[in-house]
């Protein structure tokens, strides 16, 4: 067991009687979060592969800019190849992550685990370094800033899925599943963007938004895709020892819920007014 990780009470009745009503509070809403986020990713996934790779495998890959500005130039096509891998391996991370955090999988299939594992990190550093090649050829929209969220965001994920691997071959399981959220928190990242852009178009009415991606809420978007998701991890974590107490696990699990809502308003504007279009419009 890691360093500060407190062992709780061995037993469902007894670890239950002893966590009390805040770890309750707690599981419920962290289930919930994954329950919903699991569900956005999965429609995100669809949408990734019916738009953006099939528009890359049928030669039709301008078709990006409609969405997204500035993706494809037919002048820089080692940037097209960086983008799609990105986008090819960030759907494979969609796909596998939420089954790698499933414990009923490690347990009763780990061998499943393992190479699902070994294709999951793959994936997770070939769409960093897919991200990184674009941004090193083309660079982003939104210029230097998002040029450093984005490439900042890139090398976190690399170094995170090297950090879960490395701590799954050390037979390090504690350090390897924190490292694995971590990776896991990084790749919903592209997915969150989306996400968070459309609750603020809903609620804002693109205050702070311009179209070439250079105002106030874009720039702190380079940034704000990844790191909260990174923080609501560490909640996460520190909610499940026994050190956390009552009123953190009640903070972490509010933070959870307030997520959870927050994500189920989000993909319903985003698959009806995004998603759905764009690929019945293909």
């Amino acid at each position: 067991m890691a360093s500060g990780e407190a062992a709780l009470p061995a037993g469902p009745a007894c670890a239950e009687a002893a966590r009390g009503a805040g770890w309750r509070f707690f599981r419920l809403n962290s289930r919930v979060l994954a329950a919903v986020t699991w569900l956005s990713c999965g429609l995100f996934g669809a949408y990734i592969l019916a738009f953006y790779a099939a528009a890359l495998a049928t030669g039709h890959a301008a078709r990006w800019n409609g969405v997204l500005p500035g993706l494809y130039e037919a002048a820089r096509p080692l940037s097209t190849a960086g983008m799609g891998l990105h986008f090819a391996a960030g759907g494979v991370v969609l796909a596998f992550g939420f089954v790698q955090l499933l414990g009923r999988v490690r347990e009763r299939a780990p061998a499943v685990h393992r190479w699902l594992g070994r294709v999951y990190v793959s994936a997770a550093v070939l769409a960093g370094v897919g991200g990184l090649v674009f941004i090193a050829g083309t660079g982003t929209i939104g210029g230097r800033p998002m040029d450093v969220g984005f490439g900042l965001y890139g090398v976190l994920m690399i170094v995170a899925a090297v950090q879960a691997w490395r701590q799954a071959r050390r037979r390090r399981l504690d350090a390897h599943r924190r490292w694995a959220l971590r990776l896991f928190a990084l790749a919903v990242g592209s997915w969150l963007y989306r996400m968070e852009y459309g609750f603020w178009f809903l609620v804002a009415h693109r205050l702070g938004h311009t179209g070439d991606f250079h105002g106030p809420f874009d720039l702190a978007m380079a940034f704000f895709f990844y790191v909260p998701n990174l923080l609501v991890v560490e909640a996460y974590l520190r909610g499940r020892t026994a050190r956390a107490g009552t009123a953190g696990r009640i903070a972490a699990g509010a933070a959870m819920g307030l997520a959870a809502c927050l994500l189920v308003v989000a993909t319903y504007v985003f698959a009806t007014r995004y998603w759905w279009p764009a690929v019945a419009g293909g």
